[in-house]
């Protein structure tokens, strides 16, 4: 209580002893797979299609990942995480590494994304902007590939936008220094090369070393979708390339299953995220009913399956060609969230960028595999290719639907993040009280968007 010393109006602002409590995002998704370049094992946050491409090249014939992405961001997705994975650089494959090219610019250690020869042709640039005092200023920098450039103009020598922070959103050079930021110097004017570069491997495609274990990774080196427990806020898993290597014979059908089963465990073990998996190409309506029923066998609250394979169309060949739906999909939920709601399931939503089905369903075929819990994806005249199942893996019937899970996950992980305030508070009716009228206004409120929404 503060000490009031003469006659006045004072006003004091008294805490109301609860705590609102603020929806989380639903729409967050990851994705795991094989690309063109990039950082590897290193989940990537992606917003639109441009930063990817940027960040890990165009669509290529080998993996399934950049196309699985582009219908993510297609279908209404809006934020991802891309983990790239694949073989070791001494087995060749998409992760082969050759020496990155370095260059020391004043206290900074500047090193190429990418491997590659003759220092990857970047250049470095630095001149004062004219009339400033460079000791206390700041200095424009550009990076040059080829035709790629990079212009940073008047960075700020030391504070929160500093040298280091500013060049490392770069998509061609990474910075490193041993100063603190308060001590950082300005580089000399003039250019250098980055030197010392050396190309991957010459070896075949991409993925010739490619194994389950790439897929899985592990939680403790950060690798594959292991890496993806330091993240919390994802909330849908997608592994489209793990249909790329069961397709392409790099993996059996033990394999595929496997990495299915690390994605199922993951999502479980985190409680908060689900696994959106495809089935195995080229089957129709009895074949894959008998392989999720005899081989497959998942049981899971926390995964979702998609049948068949959606044709899309392929800038490489030209031509339409066979992917697994499990990008897509991503991008069907998140807009499902965006316009009608997490509680509203992700079902007879038109899929943007089909062209047609690898397999063309009947509704007695259906009537066979939406039981079993495998969510259909139908083509009907004048209403486009939608998603027409909306059911989990479990064989539980209160956690039978994609909806209800999602919906209990969000309310769950929103009720976590807002009661952290509790934590420490001395455990009195008190406390219980305040937590309870939160809760009891955050239900309030939920019950409300979905009077609305219905």
């Amino acid at each position: 209580m503060p000490t009031y010393l003469a006659p006045g109006v004072y006003v004091e602002e008294v805490d109301s002893g609860s705590k609102p409590i603020e929806g989380v995002g639903t729409a967050i998704a990851a994705f795991v797979g094989l690309a063109k370049r990039g950082p590897l094992n290193t989940p990537t946050l992606v917003t639109n299609w441009t930063q990817f491409t940027e960040t890990f090249g165009e669509i290529s014939e080998e993996g399934y990942l950049a196309h699985a992405v582009y219908g993510f961001f297609l279908n209404g997705g809006g934020q991802a995480y891309i983990v790239r994975v694949g073989g070791s650089a001494e087995e060749g494959g998409p992760a082969a590494l050759g020496a990155a090219a370095t260059a020391e610019l004043g206290q900074l250690r500047v090193r190429a994304i990418e491997p590659g020869e003759t220092g990857n042709a970047i250049k470095i640039e630095v001149s004062i902007p004219e009339g400033d005092d460079v000791a206390e200023g700041t200095i424009d920098i550009t990076i040059t590939r080829g035709d790629d450039r990079e212009t940073y103009e008047q960075v700020p020598i030391r504070g929160r936008s500093n040298l280091v922070t500013t060049l490392n959103k770069s998509s061609l050079v990474q910075v490193e220094t041993d100063v603190k930021p308060s001590e950082l110097e300005a580089p000399a004017a003039g250019s250098v090369e980055l030197s010392g570069g050396t190309a991957p491997p010459a070896v075949a495609p991409a993925s010739t070393s490619i194994t389950p274990d790439d897929y899985v990774g592990d939680v403790a080196d950060r690798t594959g979708f292991g890496g993806l427990e330091a993240i919390p806020e994802i909330t849908m898993v997608a592994v489209p390339d793990a249909a790329y290597a069961y397709a392409q014979g790099l993996v059996d059908m033990d394999g595929f299953k496997a990495i299915q089963l690390g994605i199922i465990a993951h999502c479980e073990a985190m409680g908060n995220r689900m696994a959106v998996l495809d089935s195995p190409p080229g089957l129709n309506a009895q074949q894959v009913h008998e392989w999720r029923m005899d081989q497959a066998g998942y049981d899971s609250k926390q995964a979702a399956l998609y049948y068949p394979w959606i044709k899309v169309f392929d800038p490489v060949s030209g031509g339409n060609v066979a992917m697994p739906p499990s990008g897509h999909m991503a991008g069907v939920w998140s807009r499902n969230d965006d316009t009608r709601g997490v509680h509203k399931a992700p079902a007879n939503e038109v899929i943007r960028g089909a062209v047609s089905l690898e397999y063309t369903l009947t509704s007695k075929e259906q009537e066979l595999l939406n039981p079993n819990g495998v969510n259909c994806i139908r083509a009907f005249p004048g209403r486009g290719i939608r998603a027409w199942g909306g059911r989990t893996l479990s064989s539980d019937p209160s956690w039978r639907y994609i909806n209800i899970r999602r919906f209990f996950n969000y309310l769950e992980d929103s009720i976590l993040l807002g009661t952290q305030w509790a934590v420490f508070e001395p455990n009195d009716q008190a406390l219980w009280a305040k937590i309870r009228h939160s809760l009891t206004r955050k239900a309030e409120i939920e019950r409300r968007i979905l009077a609305q929404r219905a």
